[in-house]
């Protein structure tokens, strides 16, 4: 018996070439009849994904329910009930943890739906279950350029650089308008529109429809939701990267000027330079925006513009466990590199065995060398508060 529709492509990852698997039963053909109209023809061209796909799949969403709410959940307590941490900068750092656990929201409903099989609420539910994922996804996207921004301006010029209270309050306010838009579109089907995808236990935008009013769509929530965000972190990590070459620049002509040796930043209390300190912290940020989207905007622009066949259930379903992981890596990224909430998590919940390290001035060397350490003390140190 022959499949209709991607065969070649679907058999590796759906098992549709195994001739004793039994009768073949597509996609969608176990949905509810009323619920038939929801499922993209692309779907129905694939062979039902093997029962260890599913299990697979719902066991990570277990998991990464309880990683998403416990760290968030702790960044949130500990942020707000902490005199010390009540800085500017970290308010960026709570809104970061709202909408990761905004997208933890979603992660009962996939969990009832996986048992059931379909979209439970049908297409209200599949609205909901997507609006969740779009302004958690786009207002975590633009929150880490944010946090890159306020990063480097914290950098640049530590006294006076810093974003006030009044700024990050905007910033916060200005990434849930951001992510507002083209998650409402879709919602009233105003432009786009959600529909399931992958296994047909999860939604998202419609990125399989070939029509020009769907690929312009696809386009622009490409460059709003991904491009943009993107730009915005790589220059504020290239001014970043340039204000720290300078400075080390100028250390290297103080120290000859002054005859000594080296007055490399933080010499005596670590033996990474901090150009090296914050290129680590920031490839790690980086990575995790890299790591959250573009299997998505991958997916999407293959399936809008490229070929359809690739797009395979499973294929489909790996952006959403990218982005739901990455939700969970946050608050370890942003939050527990911080030395004072690291702090923190020792004095209150001392069975994680958390130990942080006590910083304390160093007494040796010459005058010069003091202060060369403390200002690149001053710039390590910005990068986490």
């Amino acid at each position: 018996m022959y499949l209709s529709g991607p065969q070649p492509y679907a058999s590796f990852l759906n098992e549709s070439n195994d001739a004793s698997a039994g009768p073949v039963v597509y996609l969608g053909q176990d949905y509810p009849l009323e619920f038939q109209h929801m499922v993209h023809a692309h779907w129905r061209g694939f062979r039902a994904p093997p029962i260890y796909y599913k299990a697979g799949i719902y066991i990570a969403f277990c998991v990464l329910m309880c990683l998403n709410l416990f760290g968030n959940g702790l960044v949130l307590w500990i942020f707000s009930t902490s005199k010390s941490l009540r800085t500017p900068s970290n308010l960026l750092i709570l809104n970061l943890a709202i909408f990761d656990l905004f997208m933890c929201t979603n992660m009962p409903h996939y969990l009832l739906n996986g048992a059931l099989g379909y979209i439970v609420g049908g297409e209200l539910g599949c609205d909901i279950y997507a609006l969740n994922g779009g302004i958690s996804g786009m207002g975590a996207a633009i929150t880490n350029a944010f946090i890159a921004f306020d990063r480097y301006k914290t950098i640049s010029n530590p006294i006076d650089g810093r974003l006030s209270y009044g700024q990050i309050i905007m910033c916060i306010i200005f990434t849930w308008l951001w992510a507002t838009p083209f998650s409402v579109l879709p919602l009233f089907q105003i432009w786009g529109r959600y529909q399931p995808e992958g296994f047909l236990t999860t939604c998202t935008f419609d990125y399989l429809t070939n029509t020009d009013d769907n690929r312009l769509f696809v386009r622009t929530i490409f460059v709003w939701s991904y491009a943009i965000p993107m730009v915005m972190i790589l220059c504020s990590y290239y001014k970043l990267f340039s204000h720290v070459r300078s400075h080390e620049r100028m250390l290297a002509a103080q120290a000859q000027k002054m005859n000594v040796k080296s007055l490399a930043a933080n010499a005596n209390t670590d033996s990474m330079s901090v150009e090296l300190r914050i290129a680590k912290a920031a490839l790690i940020i980086y990575m995790l925006f890299v790591l959250a989207w573009t299997p998505y905007s991958v997916v999407a622009l293959i399936g809008c513009f490229g070929e359809q066949q690739l797009i395979t259930p499973f294929i489909s379903m790996l952006p959403m466990l990218a982005c739901k992981s990455v939700s969970c890596l946050d608050p370890w990224v942003y939050a527990t590199s911080h030395p004072k909430y690291r702090l923190e998590l020792e004095r209150r919940l001392p069975w994680l065995g958390i130990r942080e390290k006590q910083h304390t001035s160093s007494s040796g060397g010459g005058g010069g060398e003091s202060i060369a350490s403390v200002s690149g003390d001053t710039l390590a140190m910005s990068v986490q508060n």
